[in-house]
């Protein structure tokens, strides 16, 4: 017996979104496949999963993502970091978007974000692609059949990649755009194929949302000891930095893949699934990631496939080096079934050093964490974002700046308030370079992902705490000597490199750009924290 997949009550007509052609929602995975094949949006590869290509939108448009300057968000919005729309221009934006909408198909998907029930938000997706339809089912948390018949939404996503902003008529900058209405709780999406910008969108509301009740948004992935659930570990790091690689160990059990809330009680995740980079992935380093390119459901974002034979070339970036891959997280075997977990023991920061200067692990203080974690130092790795074609360094606060619409401090104290209520051990794991720099004329080689594991167990089941440590002349963070399993050398990069007063120089360059950035943080934090800043040796 089938069931109602919508409330009667809610559908697209009562929210004034009329006049469409046929509308579909809720469709499960086979249905939304079978669509998107029908409507030519991609090919079926082996084992049932679905490869498309996201055309000149490979990654994220940062800049074209827009917030709405109304009343009730204008002294709360660090509008430094978020571009703002005048209203008028977004309800012209909104007007052309649904009159361009007109009499086409439409595929509708009600959906919770968060897993933590007293924190989650209803949110409804309006996607012109079926498989856009079938990537946030696996992105978000999916209703039981029950109570879809009830579900109404807190915010609703529209997302038209065939529709094209005037910039002068939609206070936009070009003809994409992604812009968010906190008055109106919508978020209207407009061309870009990018499947990304979804879940983005997603993330900033709740980003926007839970400090008010004390939560904490994080843009990260955390994980649990297999057997205790007491053992909960964070990782901060943007796309590219190994977030969704390390978080999903086969030796522990996965919360979430890529954005959390961490509340009195608990780490939640935001998600029900995994956006995974797929270029050059490891069938014997990543496992667990690599056997979901054969599961049914699966979509694989600009990943190159034999027309023939249909088998998947990981390695080929032919059509972009941000390929990608969406599934449900209970395709990964130790993920957790409730997404939920105690409060962290374990905080690691990732960073992709393009530099090679910052060794392989690193202990924080809490001083230095909440520094760290507001500079967010990593490298924008080829292809995540619109015109990175090199590992570039760069500084995104919280390691998620483009998510985060409060002034950056909001998050850097709450993250201080929680790690000292919990009593949490931080790091700082370099997962960059070694023996030198990236890029062209570069010496340097990608970190061995073996010694991040290594050196991240050791972290994690506490021995690390018991190795001997010596201060990082730059940075004043503490360095471990020696970690069994681990080649002494590496975890001192200045021995790493072919010519030790070359790093001496680098290094005083990387220590001048954290200063130089964190110029716009010192008003707003405490002494102790200025003072975790590195110091030209």
């Amino acid at each position: 017996m089938s069931q109602t997949r919508v409330n009667p009550n809610c559908k697209l007509e009562n929210q004034g979104i009329s006049g469409l052609g046929q509308v579909h929602y809720n469709l499960l995975e086979p249905a939304l496949i079978e669509a998107a094949i029908r409507r030519g949006e991609g090919q079926l590869g082996l084992g049932g999963t679905f490869l498309v290509s996201t055309g000149a939108k490979t990654g994220r448009s940062p800049k074209d993502k827009f917030v709405v300057r109304t009343p009730s968000v204008e002294d709360s919005i660090d509008w430094n970091n978020n571009a703002p729309m005048d209203p008028a221009a977004f309800d012209r934006l909104h007007d052309d978007m649904l009159a361009h909408m007109k009499g086409k198909e439409y595929f509708v998907q009600d959906l919770f974000g968060g897993a933590d029930p007293e924190q989650r938000l209803d949110v409804r997706v309006v996607s012109e692609l079926a498989w856009h339809n079938l990537f946030i089912r696996h992105l978000l948390r999916r209703p039981e059949a029950s109570e879809l018949a009830s579900f109404t939404p807190d915010w609703t996503i529209i997302n038209c990649p065939s529709f094209k902003a005037d910039s002068a008529r939609h206070g936009c900058r070009t003809e994409t755009v992604i812009a968010l209405n906190f008055e109106r709780k919508m978020i209207l999406i407009g061309n870009t194929g990018y499947a990304g910008e979804n879940k983005k969108g997603v993330f900033t509301l709740l980003n926007y949302i839970l400090p008010e009740r004390g939560v904490m948004p994080m843009h990260c992935s955390a994980n649990h000891a297999i057997g205790d659930e007491n053992d909960v570990a964070v990782f901060f790091g943007l796309s590219g930095t190994g977030k969704t690689t390390l978080s999903q160990d086969p030796s522990r059990t996965l919360i979430g893949d890529d954005e959390h809330g961490w509340s009195d009680t608990a780490v939640f995740n935001f998600e029900g699934g995994c956006y995974a980079k797929m270029i050059r992935l490891s069938p014997t380093a990543e496992p667990e990631i690599y056997a979901t390119t054969k599961r049914f459901g699966t979509v694989l974002e600009n990943v190159v496939m034999d027309p023939v034979t249909r088998e998947i070339d990981l390695d080929d970036n032919r059509l972009a080096e941000n390929s990608r891959g969406s599934y449900p997280i209970d395709f990964i075997p130790n993920a957790s079934a409730s997404n939920l977990g105690p409060v962290p023991k374990n905080i690691i920061m990732l960073t992709a050093d393009a530099f090679g200067i910052l060794p392989p692990i690193a202990r924080l203080t809490p001083d230095q964490a909440m520094y760290h974690f507001l500079s967010g130092y990593t490298a924008r790795v080829a292809g995540t974002e619109i015109g990175v074609t090199e590992p570039d360094a760069t500084f995104s606060t919280c390691f998620g700046a483009p998510f985060m619409p409060r002034h950056p401090s909001v998050y850097g104290n709450l993250l201080k308030e929680r790690i000292a209520k919990g009593g949490v051990d931080c790091w700082l794991v370099n997962t960059g370079w070694t023996g030198g720099g990236a890029g062209t004329g570069g010496t340097g080689s990608r970190m061995p992902i073996k010694v991040t594991r290594a050196l991240l167990n050791a972290a994690l089941d506490g021995s690390l705490k018991n190795a001997e440590f010596r201060k990082d002349p730059f940075f004043g963070f503490d360095v471990p000597v020696s970690v069994p399993g681990v080649e002494p050398g590496i975890l001192d990069p200045r021995t790493t490199w072919p010519d030790p007063a070359s790093y001496d120089e680098k290094a005083r360059g990387l220590v001048r750009m954290f200063v130089e950035n964190f110029a716009q943080f010192e008003e707003h934090v405490e002494q102790g924290v200025r003072e975790a800043a590195p110091r030209a040796a």
